[in-house]
């Protein structure tokens, strides 16, 4: 059982980063947290790894915090949650203020996750809400008015991220936008801002 990866950074996309250790280049599924904290490809990168076995897949699921893992831990564990949805949830929601939504009952933040129905929602609520530590949650942005400017390689990023989670490429350019002339800067707020923006 694989627990832990260091090694060379060979590529990194949102959801996904691919890290060679010992010669051995390893497909590693991580959320948007993990992917905005990565240095660069061919820099050092060291992860925590969830190693998910079925009969017909062998999979690694890799976080940059034990807090990530003990989520994702957690989730997994609740019945109608496989690690891809469970990756959905850490990517949808920062790790603060997604311990702060379940701790609070905040079934309605929830279902804005993509893939999170109102059922799910309220068993993710009922099954963790005790076996989570306090946790402080985030700020939110400012709103805020403008106008259009060229897509950079960070939206193009974004964009790619949003995809991942199943939004509609023109709602989440409007929102990509929107996030940018409210402020939201670097790859992982900008990401949040937007999601919570393209509902």
């Amino acid at each position: 059982m694989i627990a832990h990866l260091r090694g060379t950074l060979l590529e990194k996309h949102p959801n996904q980063a691919i890290i060679e250790a010992g010669g051995v280049g390893y497909d590693v599924t991580i959320p948007i947290s993990t992917y905005a904290a990565l240095p660069e490809p061919g820099g050092e990168v060291r992860l925590r790894i969830h190693t998910h076995v079925r009969e017909d897949l062998l999979a690694l699921f890799g976080f940059l915090t034990q807090e990530e893992k003990f989520l994702f831990e957690r989730l997994i564990s609740i019945g109608g949650i496989g690690p891809k949805l469970a990756i959905t949830v850490l990517s949808g929601v920062a790790v603060a203020d997604l311990i702060a939504a379940i701790r609070g009952g905040e079934v309605e933040r929830l279902v804005r996750i993509p893939g999170i129905g109102k059922k799910t929602a309220e068993r993710i609520v009922l099954e963790l809400r005790d076996k989570l530590p306090a946790s402080a949650a985030g700020v939110a942005a400012t709103p805020a008015l403008g106008g259009r400017a060229a897509l950079t390689p960070l939206d193009q990023d974004v964009l790619s991220a949003l995809g991942n989670l199943g939004c509609a490429p023109a709602a989440a350019e409007a929102a990509v936008r929107k996030a940018k002339l409210e402020g939201a800067t670097g790859f992982e707020p900008l990401f949040r801002r937007a999601l919570e923006l393209v509902r």
